[in-house]
């Protein structure tokens, strides 16, 4: 019988999700022999048998994975025959060349948790059970491979029962990097917060105690340290915003399954499904009626709850002996990055939690909880980090499109995450969050490094905002000994969306959000583009509104609201009619004006995102912000769902770009409110006329330039009536596509600007050659 042989190189997320001992089995079955090993570039297999066992193997492998596993390249090639006694899984091997696959961290699977909570079993309430299906794995690893020895399990020794199951083709912890028990592993400790251990025979069930009587818990998590509290008491969350100084922006909440999180939110199939999904983000969701969570939670007038299910064994212990929703927040001071040591954690910590959860598995690389909601019905990332950091997003858009260099891209100043590019894959970051203290500007330059280290390069191109003072732009300047490309941050937004959806371009881009630096002197945000990746032109912007203060008006948004009034009431605002005026001084707003016209430390705004601070604070007397977008984020909260009304808007279709004029819908819905027309009501039409201008000025696009997508990006289609809106009134004559799998705000921004780069880096070569050739005809 003739026999033969095949090399199989598989990329993608195929380390530490069982895809080795999967791979085992498929071969078992076949009666393959050879061997399956990791590389520095995903899994290489050497198979040897009959044509009709290769044949058959092969089949296996391309007809599925492991159900954590993501396969984007599969290659094969004939080599010799070489005899082999068995199948086996052999050592790793590193080298020169790197493609990111170790994987995400992986929420605890069914079996690991029926083990979990099976008084007979030898892990009964261990919580640090894990197979090759679940787990930690970014979270600790150091170094690609993914390999034991290479993670920070590599101080815990398995014992002889643990190092069994990792020898064992048969056994569901086969190659599971992270194995441990009771016996070997990791060990939970119980502290207070004078650094006195505490004694106690079930830490969990002593934390899950001290909750129920009020008082606040920090447990180190998978990427960082938590803050718990029970989310039904007022006064115990009041208690736990109070010391972490987060006054006034929402929380998430964890619950222990689906069914309490039916109690306390409403849920499509779409959300329970994103719920359950690997990833285990936190979902967006609507609130119910009666729910018995505290208004502390959220606030008053927000309709959504964040929730998401236990990803740990240790959550999934704490959240069944404590029977109650949890507040579950980061563990950290506002505006600092999340906590990751236990040193840190009991000294930045002591006057906010009660007790500690600490354990001996080093956390080495933070990582934040994912955020997501359902938008068109669809799942879109609001934070991209655990769960989905680093998974690859594939660039391959017509052929074997490559990165032609690798690139750093520093991405955005707030919501930041970094995107390396390389060959076909472009990695990004995890969430950093605002590039604003100095931890956290060493936390982005740490990630950044240790990326690099992971993928094994070191770009010489680096990508930044065209704003001079964000610190990602500053970083990119100051490195030495590469080449520095500027882009502009609304072409970027509507890049990100093109790469993920593999659109070449030309698109229709709108790219709406609060602020970005524009190339006319004024702030961008209300930008309707004609775009592809190489370049942009501006077709249609909205009227700018000054921003008297600058960043001190986006935090005061009564100044937006001012300018605003003064703007379409040619100076004869009706403020003293208006709510939000009666708590401003008369030499406060004096001296707004007198900055407005004699243009000091005011800067022209084009943002949509301004639009909904000034509407906002006009009908809701919001004057302040207490974090960035509340404003935004509460006026689209009260807005009815079943008002369809619209105001008047202008578009100037005789200058360019052209110019969409909301100044009537200001009249209008001033007029509304003063007649005491609810501020739902015009928040609801405020939406729809939004979306309306929009739309009307897209479909102009269209005859104007020929059929071609629509891209949605930007922060405000964060925001799921005006996205959905928009995306409703253009289809189905055209295909409109947003961002999903990458965040629509600035968390998302970097893999635009690594498409942007490589397409100038492109053009520059192109031209070059074009050059060469003219010059030898």
């Amino acid at each position: 019988m003739t026999t033969g042989g095949l090399h199989i190189e598989i990329r993608g997320t195929v380390q530490g999700v069982g895809y080795r001992p999967w791979v085992f089995q498929l071969a078992q079955r076949a009666g393959i022999r050879g061997v399956v090993r990791n590389d520095s570039a995903g899994v290489s297999i050497d198979a040897f048998g009959t044509a009709d066992a290769l044949d058959q193997f092969v089949a296996a492998l391309r007809g599925g994975t492991p159900p954590a596993a993501r396969v984007q390249s599969f290659h094969s090639a004939v080599i010799p025959f070489v005899e082999h006694s068995a199948f086996a899984i052999t050592d790793s091997v590193a080298s020169a060349e790197r493609h990111v696959s170790i994987p995400s961290d992986l929420a605890t699977c069914d079996d690991c948790v029926r083990e979990l909570l099976d008084p007979t079993d030898r892990r009964f309430r261990y919580p640090f059970i894990n197979c090759t299906n679940c787990g930690p794995r970014y979270s600790i690893v150091r170094d690609a491979p993914y390999d034991r020895p290479k993670t920070s399990m590599a101080p815990f020794r398995m014992c002889a029962r643990c190092l069994a199951e990792y020898e064992s083709p048969s056994d569901r912890r086969f190659h599971a990097q992270p194995n441990a028990c009771p016996d070997c592993g990791p060990r939970l400790t119980a502290m207070g917060s004078r650094h006195e251990r505490i004694v106690t025979p079930d830490a969990i069930r002593f934390a899950a105690r001290t909750i129920r009587a009020g008082m606040t818990v920090a447990l180190k998590g998978l990427g960082g340290f938590q803050l718990a509290c029970d989310a039904t008491s007022s006064q115990a969350v009041q208690r736990l915003r109070d010391r972490k100084q987060r006054e006034h922006k929402p929380l998430a909440v964890m619950v222990r399954d689906l069914a309490m999180a039916e109690e306390l939110v409403e849920l499509s199939e779409t959300e329970r499904e994103l719920l359950m999904s690997i990833e285990r983000p936190i979902v967006l969701a609507r609130s119910r009626e009666g729910s018995p969570l505290a208004q502390e939670v959220c606030g008053a007038g927000i309709v959504i709850t964040g929730v998401f299910l236990p990803y740990t064994p240790l959550h999934h212990l704490l959240l069944r002996d404590v029977a109650i929703p949890l507040v579950m927040t980061s563990g950290n001071l506002a505006d600092e990055p999340m906590i990751t040591t236990n040193p840190e954690a009991l000294e930045q910590l002591r006057n906010v939690a009660d007790v500690f959860l600490l354990h001996d598995r080093e956390i080495v690389t933070r990582v934040d909880d994912s955020i997501a909601t359902i938008i068109d019905g669809a799942p879109a990332l609001l934070r991209r980090a655990r769960g989905y950091v680093p998974r690859s997003i594939e660039t391959s858009i017509t052929g074997s499109r490559t990165f032609s260099e690798p690139i750093l891209a520093c991405g955005a100043h707030l919501k930041n995450t970094f995107c390396i590019a390389s060959g076909s894959s472009a990695f990004l970051g995890p969430h950093i969050g605002d590039l604003e203290s100095v931890e956290t500007l060493r936390a982005y330059e740490s990630a950044i490094e240790r990326m690099k280290s992971f993928i094994g390069v070191s770009p010489r191109v680096l990508v930044h905002d065209l704003h001079p003072d964000y610190f990602s732009t500053r970083y990119a300047l100051a490195q030495q000994g590469v080449r520095t490309i500027g882009v502009q941050h609304h072409h970027a937004h509507i890049a990100s969306a093109m790469a993920e959806d593999r659109i070449e371009g030309p698109v229709i881009g709108i790219a709406y959000d609060g602020t970005g630096f524009g190339t006319d002197g004024t702030a961008w945000g209300g930008e309707i583009l004609i775009a592809d990746f190489e370049d942009y032109e501006r077709f249609a912007t909205f009227r700018p509104i000054p921003l008297a203060g600058g960043d001190q008006a986006i935090r005061q948004p009564w100044r937006i609201a001012l300018a605003l009034l003064d703007d379409t009431y040619a100076g004869d605002s009706p403020l003293a009619s208006l709510p939000l005026f009666r708590e401003i001084s008369l030499l406060m707003i004096t001296q707004v004006r007198l900055m407005i016209d004699r243009n000091l430390n005011t800067t022209p705004a084009r943002g949509v995102g301004r639009w909904f601070d000034a509407f906002g604070a006009i009908i809701l007397g919001l004057a302040e912000a207490h974090y960035e977008g509340e404003v935004a984020f509460r006026w689209n909260m009260v807005a009815d769902e079943n008002e369809r009304g619209r105001y008047p808007v202008v578009i100037h279709d005789g200058i360019q770009p052209w110019q969409i004029d909301p100044r009537p819908m200001v009249k209008a819905a001033v007029t509304d409110l003063l007649a005491g027309r609810s501020a739902a009501t015009i928040s609801a039409r405020f939406h729809n006329t939004l979306a309306a201008a929009t739309a009307e000025v897209a479909r102009a696009a269209l005859i104007s330039r020929g059929r071609m997508p629509v891209v949605l990006s930007g922060g405000c289609f964060q925001n799921r009536r005006l996205a959905e809106s928009i995306i409703d009134t253009l289809r189905p004559s055209v295909r409109v596509v947003m961002n999903r799998n990458v965040p629509a705000g600035d968390g998302g921004i970097a893999l635009g600007q690594a498409f942007i780069a490589d397409a100038r880096l492109r053009a520059e070569t192109s031209v070059s050659v074009d050059e060469e050739e003219l010059v030898c005809a």
